[in-house]
């Protein structure tokens, strides 16, 4: 008998093992949707089945979609915002070192200078 690349019980290839727990929790998201893309089309599929694939395709979820989104992009505009003042801060800081050790040699030289006529 000739061993073949697909299970003869669900007609699917046989994937390799995940390597991660999030390319596992993916494959098996893959396979519930599969199936109840088999049941809807079957006929066969559960009322709840049915209602979460109807709740996904309003246009209420879509808009809450949206949202999640749009304040996604908010908050990873803030965090840039916040990187940036950051690097704001530190460029002043260095700016101030730099103005201070700078007026502080001048004012060493003006002392020595009246030290040494």
């Amino acid at each position: 008998m000739k061993t073949s690349a697909k299970s003869a019980k669900s007609g699917r290839q046989l994937q390799a093992p995940a390597l991660t727990p999030e390319a596992r929790e993916n494959q098996l998201i893959a396979l519930a949707v599969d199936l109840a893309e088999k049941q809807l089309a079957e006929g066969t599929a559960s009322a709840q089945v049915i209602t979460h694939y109807l709740k996904l395709g309003s246009t209420r979820e879509r808009l809450e979609k949206e949202k999640l989104r749009k304040e996604n992009e908010l908050l990873q505009a803030k965090r840039e915002a916040l990187d940036s003042a950051k690097r704001i801060e530190e460029l002043y800081s260095n700016a101030l070192d730099a103005m201070r050790s700078y007026s502080g040699s001048i004012r060493a030289t003006h002392a020595e200078d009246s030290v040494f006529p």
